[in-house]
């Protein structure tokens, strides 16, 4: 008779580590500690623009499960008599945060927010004379301040320093305030680069056209240099006052645009490279993701080691900004399983609909859970894995196991799967705990494990809907093969829950029809769990 066990830990545990020793040692950060992986959502741009909004989103930020809010800095609001600073804002949410035990990154909207300098003072766009703005080759003038400018700058170095020292008197400790977002979506609308007067000097004096050509994107690759060096200014103003972990996000060169149609010479992946020289001191690159590809998108910006770099992390994959929507939180699993991402954030999630909040929640939850249960996570063998209509499978081999990992919609018996309805994405992590020991954690997968030589002679064919062959057909041996070898089987599947001690809790086995009997482990869509699976050989 089996007892199911109440409380139980793995051998696993006791090589944990702090998230201090961890983080910093996997993620290769110039700063000090992230407190923990960013379970977070980034507010709607005007949701912190008074007190009584700031009093009442964040709450409610709490409530959905974040553990990190990201909250725009206004230098508009800050500084609206140039020298004359305000922080009523940014006191109020660090003591609303830290009353909700919720972090904050602040996002510098300074000169720059989505390319524009739509939230400089108005002493600063009034006065086009001392800052100027930049120019298309035609010589019309933008609403983009010019970064080829010294007095744009020290404007911008200026706020900014003034509000890196503020934070730190006011919260010391980080306690509160993790990490700093520099600047938003950086980049030239409209023309590949700056053409006023200053660029140009700056061009020729760099004998640009002579080392890259002409192009648009030889433009781009002059820009994001110039910008990264302007930002760098800010990065090491920001390190000398109080350190932290530093980023700038990019707005992605999607849907076939040229430079100059998207937000061109940002921190984009292609130009990782004159980013990393202009800007040392900026520690990661991250993608605001709303196009499709998440998948394509996630993995332009977890970028490996390289020797070249001499053994350091090119970046690690941060996501600020996402389009927050149902299969938002299939795609937090997803970006944590395949890239140990060391943040998630869904854009304006403060204006969502409960229906589009809901998925987050329920997978923060999950991610909560696992990060608490194992902190050596982010150095375990982990996939992400992430389903829709058009990519419905994934086959992992594990070293000798191989595991067919699919959409939940693939099997026969769910009638949403035939309605004529777009599928919801299904994700999950899976993590590898020991040999024959896995944790699958998600909504909407389901997954078999087979040795490589059954799943070679094993052949797939369709299931009617009570899960049995149709006429004719079904799983089984490939026609004039005789079967050697072993086979894996299910040895149990255990629905969990992991409690604040990290201690794994047992809820219920599945088994019989949960398992199919015995053919697979899964999680309907809807529904978001976590399961113990271990295996046996025969």
């Amino acid at each position: 008779m089996y007892l199911c066990p109440r409380n139980y830990k793995f051998e696993v545990m006791k090589r944990m580590v702090s998230c201090f020793v961890l983080l910093m040692s996997v993620l290769a950060l110039s700063s000090q500690e992230l407190n923990a992986p960013i379970l977070g959502g980034e507010l709607s741009n005007s949701a912190a623009t008074s007190v009584s909004d700031i009093d009442e989103v964040m709450p409610r930020m709490r409530v959905l499960g974040l553990n990190t809010v990201l909250v725009p800095a206004y230098w508009e609001l800050m500084e609206p008599v140039e020298g004359q600073f305000d922080f009523t804002l940014i006191d109020r949410t660090i003591d609303v945060a830290q009353r909700e035990h919720l972090h904050v990154v602040f996002l510098w909207f300074g000169v720059w927010k989505n390319s524009m300098s739509c939230y400089a003072p108005a002493w600063f766009k009034q006065d086009t004379r001392r800052f100027p703005r930049a120019m298309t080759a035609e010589g019309k003038q933008m609403e983009i301040a010019s970064c080829f400018s010294d007095n744009v700058l020290q404007a911008d170095l200026k706020a900014f320093s003034t509000l890196m020292r503020h934070i730190r008197e006011k919260d010391p400790q980080r306690e509160v305030v993790i990490m700093m977002q520099i600047e938003n979506e950086i980049g030239m609308l409209e023309s590949a680069r700056d053409h006023s007067p200053l660029a140009e000097n700056a061009y020729k004096k760099e004998k640009w056209a002579e080392r890259y050509g002409t192009d648009e994107y030889a433009d781009e690759k002059f820009m994001a240099l110039s910008y990264a060096r302007y930002v760098e200014h800010l990065a090491k103003a920001a390190r000398e006052i109080h350190e932290m972990p530093l980023y700038v996000n990019a707005a992605m060169n999607s849907r076939g645009r040229r430079p100059g149609e998207y937000p061109s010479a940002g921190p984009l992946a292609h130009l990782i490279d004159f980013w990393h020289e202009g800007a040392p001191s900026i520690d990661l690159l991250a993608p605001d993701i709303y196009d499709t590809g998440f998948k394509s998108w996630c993995a332009q910006y977890a970028m490996p080691l390289r020797p070249q770099d001499g053994g350091k992390v090119q970046n690690r994959l941060f996501i600020p900004e996402t389009r927050c929507c149902e299969n938002s939180g299939v795609r937090a699993l997803y970006a944590f399983g395949e890239h140990q991402a060391i943040g998630f954030s869904p854009f304006a999630i403060d204006q969502a609909s409960p229906k589009e909040t809901e998925s987050v929640t329920k997978a923060y939850n999950l991610l909560r859970q696992l990060f608490t249960f194992q902190t050596s996570f982010f150095t375990s063998k982990s996939w992400g894995l992430l389903f829709d209509q058009e990519e419905r499978e994934r086959i992992i081999d594990d070293d000798g196991i191989v595991m067919t990992c699919r959409h939940y919609f693939t099997l026969p018996w769910d009638p949403r799967a035939t309605d004529g309805t777009t599928w919801p994405e299904g994700g999950a992590i899976l993590i590898r705990l020991g040999k024959f020991d896995y944790l699958l954690a998600g909504s909407g997968v389901v997954i078999d494990f087979k040795t490589p030589t059954e799943k070679r002679q094993t052949e797939q064919k369709a299931l009617g809907e009570d899960g049995f062959a149709e006429a004719g057909g079904g799983i089984g041996q490939k026609a004039g093969m005789r079967f050697s070898g072993k086979r894996f089987g299910l040895l149990s599947v255990d629905e969990v829950s992991i409690a604040d001690d990290g201690t794994m809790q047992y809820l219920r086995r599945h088994n019989g029809d949960q398992t199919h009997q015995g053919r697979h482990a899964r999680i309907g869509v809807g529904e978001w769990k976590i399961l113990h699976i271990k295996l046996y050989e025969y």
